[in-house]
């Protein structure tokens, strides 16, 4: 059976993974030379190596941060999904893949006890659980932050006014098997309507270059608090399995109530 076929591709979550899926080959799970092949041209590490993947038995000890810095070589496991969809996200946000990569590397030495810190601790888990929520209503973002999930996304307008695009490979992965309960952390971004009019490659190539400045200059992901959890499930049209409506959207299970003293995350302003 085609690797490929394990993704529902109709599914509205992979819409940015299918002009790169279409050019695999469905019947051979995608190696390193393939992967290669498909990332953009010219990218290197913030140590000035050209970025490529590599299997991860030819590889030595290094550290995974370190040894992309260094060398620009991404350990990608043979016939691993978690590992392909990191390949996937390298070839749609590579910038922002390399301002994260450089975070790690200049941070490694202020660790102390084996405590990675705060800003290693958000930027892990961007890569690995993040979104990026835009829109040109702040009124819409500020409700997603501070998580008013009714009035988020029971808004008319929702799936006109707001773009989500997933940017943590571990989302993906859990798209193979989809529940309702998937809770990404969010980066939520205020932008103009040039943005919102342009097609989605240049949206997501914009989003990867001012993010990517954002990060380098110290701006972005300083904790984990920078992010704030979204339940995947209440964005219209990502859960077919139940009617999206008021009784849906009333599952504390899910939809959680936000602590009385939560402070809404900030949302960044391009």
């Amino acid at each position: 059976m085609s690797w490929l076929s394990s993704i529902d591709t109709a599914l509205p979550y992979w819409q940015d993974c299918l002009p790169i899926l279409k050019q695999l080959d469905p019947d051979t799970f995608p190696d390193c030379r393939q992967l290669n092949a498909l990332l953009p041209g010219g990218l290197v590490s913030g140590g000035g190596q050209p970025i490529c993947f590599v299997k991860s038995t030819e590889l030595g000890d290094d550290t995974y941060e370190h040894r992309i810095y260094t060398t620009g070589q991404v350990s990608t496991r043979p016939d691993n999904w978690h590992d392909l969809f990191n390949a996937l996200i390298w070839m749609q946000f590579p910038r922002i893949k390399i301002a994260m990569n450089t975070l790690h590397y200049t941070t490694l030495s202020q660790q102390s006890g084996g405590c990675r810190g705060p800003v290693r601790d958000a930027l892990t888990l961007f890569d690995e659980c993040g979104v990026i929520v835009f829109s040109k209503d702040i009124d819409v973002l500020a409700s997603l932050a501070g998580r008013d999930w009714l009035t988020a996304f029971q808004t008319d307008r929702f799936s006109s006014i707001v773009e989500v695009a997933i940017s943590g490979h571990a989302m993906l992965e859990k798209y193979l098997s989809p529940y309702k309960s998937i809770t990404a952390k969010a980066l939520y971004v205020h932008v103009n309507d040039d943005l919102l009019s342009t097609g989605r490659e240049r949206q997501l190539a914009m989003l990867d270059k001012e993010i990517a400045r954002a990060l380098l200059c110290g701006k972005l992901l300083t904790c984990p608090a920078c992010l704030a959890p979204l339940p995947l499930a209440g964005i219209p049209g990502w859960w077919l399995a139940d009617r999206q409506d008021d009784e849906f959207y009333n599952d504390p299970m899910v939809f959680r109530a936000p602590p009385a003293t939560m402070v809404p995350v900030k949302i960044l302003e391009l």
